[in-house]
């Protein structure tokens, strides 16, 4: 998985040092009366700054004296100073809670919410629905294959199904270029079945959002095939089959209800 934050944030750390002030509180709204010291500057502005994230995006974390940075889906912890940076995950003791993981699923939904149905490739449910899984796939992996085949069983049990192409082989690869032919078919879902069938699927060059997505996906840390993400953030590395996906998810609910 790709750590752009740590990445980014290591050459900017002794800038952040001289430019934070030691408290965490960030500095008063109001203007300062005449005569009164001047406000502490604001050490989310140059992290947000430094790290090209919004400073709505630098919130102070659970712990005192750091603060909380997510990118995307992407979370770290600086010290109020500037000096350290934290990449891991926090927990909380008496609720037994990964606060982290915690965020990282509110940025994966925030992510995916700019996926529009209309470009990615939707089987849903003739009834009502219990889930919404979006599936980073590709046409030849042999586990999305294997997923694809128990499409109708998905939704049987109440699946949606969003299909996001994220060819393997990158750009250019084989896979990508049968991905372009799926996506530019007049019936994109049976381009997608045939194409997962090993058939070959012809389409004329069109306008896709292929290459947005494929970065979404690496954003995500999206590490092979099926990536599946579901409706409440969290990322599944790998096949399950249908049963085993919707036991999985109900025991989830119930353990989170538990805890509230």
């Amino acid at each position: 998985m790709k750590r752009p934050l740590l990445t980014l944030i290591v050459p900017v750390l002794a800038t952040l040092a001289i430019a934070a002030s030691t408290a965490a509180a960030p500095p008063a709204t109001n203007a300062a009366p005449a005569g009164a010291l001047p406000a502490k500057p604001d050490v989310r502005v140059e992290i947000a700054r430094r790290l090209e994230v919004k400073v709505e995006d630098v919130k102070p974390s659970p712990i005192a004296g750091l603060y909380e940075i997510r990118a995307g889906a992407e979370v770290g912890y600086v010290s109020a100073d500037g000096r350290f940076y934290v990449d891991g995950d926090v927990f909380d003791m008496t609720s037994k809670q990964n606060l982290t993981e915690s965020r990282r699923q509110e940025g994966r939904l925030s992510v995916l919410a700019a996926i529009d149905d209309k470009d990615a490739i939707v089987f849903s449910p003739a009834g009502s629905v219990k889930h919404t899984l979006t599936v980073f796939t590709d046409v030849d992996c042999t586990y999305c294959r294997r997923m694809h085949q128990e499409i109708a069983e998905f939704n049987r049990l109440g699946f949606r199904i969003r299909y996001v192409m994220y060819p393997a082989g990158g750009v250019g690869s084989v896979a990508w270029r049968k991905a372009e032919a799926v996506l530019c078919s007049p019936d994109r879902r049976d381009a997608l079945t045939r194409a997962k069938r090993g058939e070959p699927v012809d389409a004329p060059k069109c306008n896709t959002q292929i290459v947005a997505h494929h970065a979404l996906g690496e954003s995500l840390g999206i590490s092979g095939t099926p990536g599946i993400i579901t409706d409440q953030g969290e990322y599944l590395a790998g096949y399950l089959p249908a049963a085993s996906m919707a036991e999985y998810l109900k025991q989830t609910a119930t353990a989170a209800a538990a805890k509230n």
